[in-house]
């Protein structure tokens, strides 16, 4: 029998596997065919029907890749995440509640219950020490409120709007392309016999519905009958921006927006950090705090969420040497790697070290690797699943075109590869347009050993024609051009287009021929001034907590009634809990003194004095994931000895009291393992727990 079990479990696991590598090549097609569609929308020369058969082709790819990933599960069904006991367990214990619950809640706002609080505190404090202390960066805390010029500049303001209508009864919005999506789906659903033509031209419209423009939809909503939920046709088409809008004053004329990004108040103060820095380079700035963008459809949980906390680092280098200090302590450390290559080919990810991800030109530069290694340090170091991470590069129609490379982390959960942490390499975008916009010289400088000889062009400007053509602009176009002037390498675009064309652009000032003469010559300089790249790590932090509560929970020995949360001694929420054997007063003050302890140790302890039984006491604790619990027994009266029960493993431990808050606090330290311990201190046997 137990041969033929080994068989014909075999037998699954090949099977198993064999689907596996079939699933992965379908997403290299999918991933492809994705990439395809998004590059005919871009291309003006596509047609509809071009488009159409094209997305038709990436739906039939995704419809196969999940029939297969549902015939895996089945035959493997220990893959299978019991969601059903997962979220009870969430909203019994208190780990995230919705707001405003017994007002009826709003979508995409959560509140976290204490269990959660604590979670994210030391989850937060980790990544503070981990980044923030261990490498010297310049932590700020800016404001929630930024400016609309700021969010202008950065190209937020018109980057997140949709178009939305409106029901003119009573006044709820809509995001307007998916009412005439979910029109033309019900339309198709409801003729099963709709002549292929028709059906085709329908869905032409369909694919084209967040392109069209305020007008044409409107007209297209009133052709398939899009009405209301009172009845009425909905209102005119407009503009909807993802960000919260506000007025800044009693006026009401100062428009202001709740940041969606806490980037842009580092990149802002970037010249008082370099200040702040002593003028060195390169150097890191940090800020963690909540991020707001006004979701239209808020979903799975706080994957989608309308407010968020995030971790941003801005680590500012001279573009032309992104290496990194301390990059051999991460060189040798395996990543996960999923590159566009393998995205569009094979499907498959590859395990690589950071060192040679970087000399085989996988990931762009030391800083960027060296980033990612210690973002996947930190995901180990919190307690995440290792084989349930990756990093996967972004496709270039996915990539900003600014953007020298981009990495996201992604954890997989229940719902699937989710991004979590995105590492991207930003170039000067970020400052060359905040400085630009305010006319603030966003630079830094880098000392020379020795003097060095530089090409430039030596600018004669005829100033009457300069001021003639643009007045008070005059200083502007002429500062633009000397400081190209500069390098000759930026200043010899202009030249020829002046020397071809007979003008050139310079800052959206239109300048011709003869309004500047030039000459190339060179000159020793002692210093060389630039604007630096940004590398940035960015961290959904609200993502990474749920990511971590799916990658904790379990059910001991697959009972459904014994839940358990698997959260590291450093992160959890409670450290340990103190319970009596009965309730008795002499036990119950031992309790007390034991607890104080701890916390003057700064170790967070559950007391439980409640009279249910020792194994009950146990099962709350972990299901709040409490990693240790100590038991105070009538052998403590004569002896001063207790129990240590490990969470886990639930092997008990007996020990002297006054031992119990120094091993505690070695735990949740790192300094000391159970494993370790438990040859020091001798295994109490346990029958059961019940």
């Amino acid at each position: 029998n137990d041969d033929r079990t080994e068989r014909t479990t075999g037998t699954m696991s090949a099977e198993s596997s064999a689907l596996q590598d079939d699933i992965d090549a379908l997403n290299a097609k999918i991933t492809k065919q994705g990439a395809h569609v998004r590059s005919l929308k871009k291309a003006s020369s596509s047609n509809a029907d071009e488009i159409g058969s094209a997305v038709e082709a990436l739906k039939a790819l995704k419809l196969e890749a999940e029939v297969l990933r549902l015939k895996k599960e089945e035959l493997d069904p220990t893959v299978q995440f019991n969601r059903k006991s997962f979220d009870e367990l969430i909203l019994r214990k208190m780990f995230i509640v919705p707001s405003f619950e017994i007002h009826g809640g709003v979508k995409g706002l959560f509140d976290l219950g204490p269990p959660a609080c604590g979670l994210k505190a030391a989850m937060v404090d980790v990544w503070r020490k981990h980044f923030v202390l261990a490498e010297s960066m310049l932590e700020m805390e800016c404001t929630c409120l930024t400016p609309e010029v700021v969010l202008k500049t950065s190209g937020h303001v018109d980057r997140f709007t949709d178009l939305m209508v409106k029901d003119p009864v009573s006044g709820e919005c809509f995001r307007a392309d998916k009412l005439l999506e979910d029109a033309i789906d019900e339309l198709i659903e409801g003729n099963p016999d709709m002549p292929t033509e028709e059906r085709e031209g329908h869905l032409r419209i369909q694919i084209q519905a967040d392109a069209f423009s305020p007008t044409e939809l409107d007209e297209q909503l009133k052709k398939y009958g899009c009405r209301a939920p009172s009845g009425e046709a909905f209102g005119a088409s407009f503009p909807f921006n993802l960000m919260f809008k506000t007025s800044i004053g009693p006026e009401g004329t100062s428009v202001g927006y709740l940041r969606p990004e806490t980037a842009q108040g580092l990149f802002v103060n970037f010249r008082r950090l370099l200040e702040a820095n002593s003028q060195r380079m390169p150097f890191a700035a940090a800020q963690i705090g909540n991020g707001f963008r006004n979701e239209i459809a808020p979903r799975s949980g706080l994957l989608r969420v309308r407010e968020f906390c995030m971790g941003e680092i801005e680590h500012f280098v001279n573009p032309e040497d992104k290496s990194h200090p301390n990059f051999s302590s991460v060189a040798s450390k395996e990543l996960v790697l999923f590159g566009r290559e393998d995205q569009l080919g094979t499907g498959k990810t590859k395990t690589i070290s950071v060192g040679d991800a970087v000399s085989t030109g996988i990931v762009n530069n030391e800083t960027l690797a060296y980033f990612m290694a210690r973002t996947q340090l930190f995901m180990e170091k919190i307690g995440m699943d290792p084989a349930r991470l990756r990093f996967r590069q972004h496709l270039t129609t996915e990539m900003a075109h600014y953007a020298c490379d981009c990495w996201d982390l992604e954890i997989k959960s229940s719902y699937g590869w989710i991004e979590c942490v995105g590492h991207a390499d930003r170039a000067c975008y970020d400052l060359d347009v905040h400085g630009k916009a305010t006319k603030t010289p966003m630079v830094a400088t880098l000392k020379l050993d020795e003097a060095k000889e530089i090409e430039i062009a030596k600018l004669k400007f005829d100033r009457k024609s300069l001021g003639k053509t643009f007045k008070a602009d005059q200083r502007v176009v002429s500062g633009a051009l000397e400081s190209l002037a500069e390098n000759w390498a930026d200043f010899e675009p202009i030249a020829s287009a002046l020397e071809t064309d007979g003008k050139a652009t310079v800052d959206g000032f239109e300048i011709t021929q003869g309004m500047v003469t030039w000459k190339k010559t060179t000159k020793k300089v002692h210093e060389i001034k630039f604007t630096p790249s940004v590398i940035e790590p960015s961290f959904g932090m609200g993502r990474i907590l749920y990511s971590l509560l799916e990658h904790c929970f379990y059910q001991r020995d697959a009972d459904e009634q014994r839940c358990v949360m698997r959260f590291k001694p450093a992160v959890a929420p409670q450290k340990c809990a103190v319970l009596p054997l009965s309730s008795s007063d002499e036990l119950n003050a031992v309790i007390d003194e034991i607890a104080a302890d701890l916390l003057e140790s700064d170790l967070a302890t559950r007391v439980d004095k409640s009279s249910t039984t020792l194994g009950r006491k146990y099962a709350r604790a972990d299901e709040v994931g409490v990693p240790f619990a100590i038991t105070v027994d009538f052998e403590t009266l004569k002896d001063g000895t207790v129990t240590l029960r490990e969470r886990d493993s639930t092997v008990q431990i007996r020990l002297p009291k006054s031992d119990v808050t120094r091993l505690i606090f070695d735990f949740v330290h790192g300094r000391d393992t159970w494993e370790e311990v438990t040859k020091k201190y001798p295994v109490v046997e346990v029958k059961t727990e019940d």
